[in-house]
């Protein structure tokens, strides 16, 4: 047996995403919300305003598609750019390799898939190392692989346009998402992997039978499949490996419960709750115990006016998972910068960060919602006096059996 000291690499615990995605949506069209939001030409003013917060950790996203408009050929100038921003406001990035989009010639299941991803992954590393930059990459190689292999492969919200193969496409973002981590690792072996997966609660209706009550056991547990497959316990052929895994992410919302059939989402806020609605903090706690990884909510908002009810609810969740002495390292504020719907570009946007766009001011705008500012410093507050007593911050001792000691950076 070893101890695998896991160190804590994140600059701030509260954290800021800023919605990249530059997937296909609904109607085949390209979006590129880091474009759509701004973000990319007002990077050094979003940066500065972060500061008002004391977040120094955030979420980007490189675009593939905007990366590799040829086969294997790239233009990392705007990552660049980016990382340059970064290191002259004093912010650490977190980046997504994949934010749900890839080049136009490219599917999950297409047979050039895995290959170029992992060619990617190789120049990434590479590239990032050339400049000599002393911080560890952190990344995530594909962002939401559980969602995106129901939004591709059973609704036919994205590319690949399937239904009912939901498996099938989840099956081919891990081979990809597999050898992307394998090939990171072999240029670097100091790079970070978080992953960031819908954290979900799934039940059956009250009035449930038994084959209805395993039915929805068997929905939740899916959730997990995609870790599990990174992690070699399911699906070994794709090579899997515990040591693939240092951070566990989960995105969390308030629409993350839900019952099975019939489908309604469980409301989180009601004057009377639903006796299977469960708290944040023990679904938390259940992936935790079945992975034993530091953990990181790596996304979380609420729209419209419920913005700050959702963020005191949130904070108070956080204290009680830092009491359990969990190794739960940040929470980001996910997105941090209002955005549209992918498939309504011009529809009401919604409502959903810390700063709103006003559509008179036009898209360079950007409008504290003052009601969430108050309650996420309050919350950070309330947050602060527990971590400061909370065990597991600053690093996390893995136990494992039968391999030689390991220290993570």
């Amino acid at each position: 047996m070893y101890n695998q000291v896991i160190k804590n690499p994140f600059k701030s615990f509260w954290m800021a995403g800023f919605e990249c995605t530059d997937q296909l949506n609904a109607f085949g069209n390209r979006v590129d919300f880091l474009n759509i939001t701004s973000h990319l030409e007002l990077i050094q003013q979003d940066y500065q305003d972060l500061k008002a917060f004391n977040i120094k950790t955030v979420r980007e996203g490189l675009r593939w598609s905007q990366i590799e408009k040829t086969p294997e050929k790239y233009d990392f100038s705007t990552f660049q750019m980016m990382l340059e921003v970064g290191r002259e406001t004093g912010i650490q990035q977190i980046w997504d390799i994949c934010h749900f989009g890839f080049p136009d010639d490219l599917s999950p299941v297409h047979p050039h898939f895995t290959g170029r991803f992992v060619a990617l992954c190789r120049a990434l590393a590479l590239f990032y190392k050339s400049l000599g930059y002393e911080e560890p990459l952190i990344v995530t190689p594909i962002n939401e692989v559980s969602f995106m292999s129901w939004l591709g492969g059973d609704v036919a919200g994205t590319s690949p346009y399937c239904r009912n193969n939901g498996w099938e496409v989840k099956y081919s973002y891990m081979r990809a998402y597999i050898a992307g981590v394998k090939a990171l690792k072999e240029v670097d072996p100091a790079i970070r992997i978080l992953t960031t997966e819908p954290l979900v609660n799934i039940v059956p209706d009250l009035n449930a039978t038994p084959r209805e009550i395993q039915d929805a056991k068997n929905h939740h547990e899916t959730q997990y499949q995609s870790v599990d497959m990174l992690c070699g316990r399911i699906c070994p052929e794709l090579g899997g490996k515990p040591e693939y895994l240092d951070m566990l992410g989960f995105n969390y919302y308030y629409n993350n419960q839900w019952i099975l059939r019939p489908h309604k989402i469980l409301g989180w806020y009601d004057s009377v709750p639903h006796p299977y609605l469960r708290s944040f903090s023990s679904l938390i706690q259940e992936a935790y115990a079945r992975y034993n990884r530091p953990v990181v909510l790596t996304e979380t908002s609420h729209p419209g006016k419920d913005r700050p009810r959702w963020i005191k609810y949130i904070s108070y969740q956080i204290q009680k998972v830092l009491k359990e002495n969990i190794p739960f390292w940040g929470v980001c504020i996910y997105p941090i910068i209002d955005r549209p719907d992918w498939d309504h570009l011009h529809h009401p946007w919604h409502k959903s960060g810390l700063w709103d766009m006003d559509p008179a001011l036009g898209l360079k705008s950007r409008v504290l919602h003052q009601p969430t500012a108050k309650a996420l410093l309050t919350g950070q507050e309330l947050v602060s006096a527990t971590l400061s007593q909370a065990n597991n911050q600053q690093e996390y001792s893995l136990v494992q059996e039968n391999a030689e000691e390991l220290v993570v950076n």
